[in-house]
């Protein structure tokens, strides 16, 4: 959203004049958050302020009649609920970064906002999660005689056993990998919830099984990548000719959907290996402990429990 104004700090006794900048700089870097959230907020944005052009209404700071309009005008549309939303916190981060106050903190568009959820009657779509037995099947059935094919099977074992976002598996260095006998370790110098670059890392271990291993798959991978260093996941041309591309999330979500089925998506990595876990009965820290998730709640909210038989203690009554 670089298109919406920082309010600069002021000099003040507390903040010395030759500090202001670097102050106003790092006050910016703070608000504005991820690099992917920036990218969604900023095409909401701009589609705010084609409509308030269009209305010959203000943007910035918005009027509540603005933003009730617009709002129901995505509403009216067949948008869903998540989308409108993600539209409502990019106007409100907009009016942050402006150090102005958000009509949507206005009690009229909270109760708008709970109207159109109500009238759709939706819930947040969530990634659905597979079964292991189904992935398996999946992973074993990947031509893996093409680079294409190595770089695939590479990705989904990595994504599935790393619980990594599709963000970060597009950030993947070969770097970051430390490989031994026990196994890899993995070092993530940034995601979506250490925007800060604290030292993070995931731990992914040898299966007995070959096809199925995710530290043999990926190092059959990087034997053809032939590098050092750079981007571990990259684009192929169709003669399977490497490029030097870094692949996108959107490739890495066309990919999971390819081989898992259009039900599915690159985030449906993420989802199972909590659903798988806690189905074989590790506790929330073991998966925090690789989600990186902060609370048990988190954890709950990823847990995939569609079948009332799985994970139930009425099988444990002991009748």
């Amino acid at each position: 959203m670089s298109t919406v104004p920082v309010v600069p700090i002021s000099p003040t006794a507390q903040v010395p004049a030759h500090l202001v900048e670097s102050t106003s700089r790092y006050v910016e870097s703070g608000l504005r958050g991820a690099a992917n959230t920036q990218r969604a907020y900023a095409g909401d944005w701009q589609r705010f302020t084609t409509w308030c052009q269009a209305n010959q209404l203000a943007s910035l700071p918005a009027p509540v009649e603005a933003l009730a309009g617009f709002l129901t005008e995505l509403a009216d549309a067949g948008k869903k609920v998540a989308t409108i939303q993600r539209h409502v916190a990019a106007i409100a981060k907009a009016h942050e970064l402006a150090g102005l106050e958000s009509p949507s903190a206005d009690k009229k568009i909270k109760v708008l906002l709970k109207g159109i959820a109500r009238e759709k009657k939706t819930r947040i779509k969530q990634a659905a999660a597979f079964t292991l037995v189904s992935f398996k099947r999946t992973i074993r059935a990947i031509d893996v005689t093409t680079p294409t094919g190595l770089r695939n099977r590479a990705l989904l074992l990595l994504g599935f056993t790393g619980a990594f976002r599709r963000s970060e598996l597009e950030a993947l260095n070969i770097e970051d990998l430390a490989f031994d006998e026990e196994g890899l370790i993995i070092s993530l110098t940034k995601s979506k919830t250490n925007q800060l670059g604290q030292a993070e890392e995931k731990a992914v271990f040898y299966s007995p099984d070959p096809q199925l291993c995710p530290i043999r798959s990926l190092q059959a991978w990087l034997r053809v990548l032939d590098r050092a260093e750079g981007c571990v996941f990259v684009s192929l041309r169709k003669n399977q000719q490497l490029t030097t591309r870094r692949m996108t999330t959107k490739y890495i979500n066309l990919i999971a959907q390819q081989y898992l089925g259009s039900g599915y998506t690159a985030h449906s990595l993420r989802a199972s290996f909590v659903t798988v876990s806690k189905l074989n009965g590790a506790d929330d820290s073991k998966v925090m402990n690789q989600t990186k998730h902060k609370t048990s709640a988190m954890i709950r909210r990823y847990t995939r429990l569609d079948n009332v038989r799985q994970h139930n203690s009425a099988k444990e009554l002991g009748l």
